[in-house]
């Protein structure tokens, strides 16, 4: 709805429709390399839909409606399309063989069709999603934070490849990334929502890892919503840059190290979840027969927007827009694809 629209004053794109899809392009092969590169990742291809009750589709905050279709081939089978990877990308690595230090990428589609829509949020996602096989010592706060460093290093890498073959975009990434838990941001703004916390902290650093998502914080309440199946709810977080055009914080990355046996019987506990153990990804965890893995999600359109220095994600993605929200930006300068 337009009401959740922010319209930059004044803002006009600084490049044509024509230079828009060309850097877009340009963004998207260099930045799978420079991911590649830091992380040490194969791309492999990925599904779009999956069976439904398989447990392998993400369920989000276990209230979103997925899109689900029957498929006359199979006997009616009935299947929906994915709203991440998350889960599907650990069994991937398993299945293919992959050792400690490697792991993959891919273009991951989906459709949220409850998301709430606005600047930054569109019923279509799409992103990179990666997955990568660690050594039980390694699931700690430390080399989660060097996973994070290296995520930003190949934003920040992106972000000078872009400046120099379109000089009028003349912003840089802060690479020094200020790590906080969601805890700490909580004592920091008590009386601020969650929301209006990221921004405060973002703005101050810049870039930021907000860490420790999904579990209940000192006031009772939760930070924001993670599934209990795939982040260890200690081990995780968020990557916020600040947006200048937008003047808030712009959420690129929500990643983490993966639970293992025990952080996922506690977590599903918790959740009040405990009856998908009943699925086979939840066994081959509790079983040790899944790898220990770090993995994430980077929103390709997000990242897009950021770089190109764009005031709506429909200036760098083809979706559905509300009327209202077409002709609001239409009136302000601000061209949907």
């Amino acid at each position: 709805m337009s009401k959740s629209l922010y319209i930059p004053e004044g803002y006009k794109s600084a490049l044509t429709l024509r230079e828009t899809q060309h850097a877009i392009k340009y963004i998207k092969d260099v930045f799978q390399q420079a991911l590649s590169f830091a992380l040490t990742l194969d791309r492999v291809s990925a599904p779009l839909i999956v069976r439904m009750g398989s447990g392998i589709n993400d369920d989000l905050n276990g209230v979103e409606r997925k899109v689900d279709f029957t498929i006359k081939e199979i006997g009616g089978c009935e299947a929906e399309v994915v709203q991440s990877l998350a889960k599907w990308k650990r069994m991937a690595l398993y299945r293919y063989g992959y050792n400690a230090g490697e792991g993959i990428y891919t273009d991951m589609n989906a459709i949220r069709r409850d998301d709430d829509t606005d600047n930054t949020h569109s019923i279509f996602v799409d992103q990179w999603d990666w997955e990568k096989v660690i050594t039980r010592e390694q699931r700690n706060i430390d080399f989660l934070k060097e996973t994070v460093k290296n995520v930003v290093k190949a934003v920040s890498f992106v972000k000078r490849k872009v400046g120099l073959r379109y000089p009028v975009i003349a912003g840089s990434v802060c690479e020094d990334v200020f790590f906080i838990t969601t805890q700490e941001l909580e004592n920091m703004y008590p009386d601020k929502t969650p929301k209006e916390r990221e921004r405060l902290i973002t703005k101050e650093y810049k870039t930021v890892f907000i860490m420790q998502i999904g579990g209940l914080l000192a006031s009772g309440q939760k930070h924001d919503g993670r599934a209990p199946d795939y982040d260890d709810w200690s081990l995780n977080g968020d990557i916020f840059v600040w947006d200048e055009v937008l003047d808030n914080a712009l959420e690129i990355s929500s990643m983490g190290i993966r639970v293992d046996e025990t952080s996922l019987a506690k977590q599903l506990a918790e959740a009040g979840a405990e009856d998908r153990m009943q699925y086979d990804y939840h066994k081959m965890i509790a079983n040790g027969t899944l790898p220990l893995t770090i993995g994430g999600g980077i929103g390709q359109s997000r990242l897009c927007m950021y770089l190109l220095e764009k005031a709506h994600i429909g200036e760098v993605q083809s979706s559905i827009w509300s009327d209202d929200m077409i002709s609001k930006c239409a009136e302000n300068g601000i061209t949907l694809l």
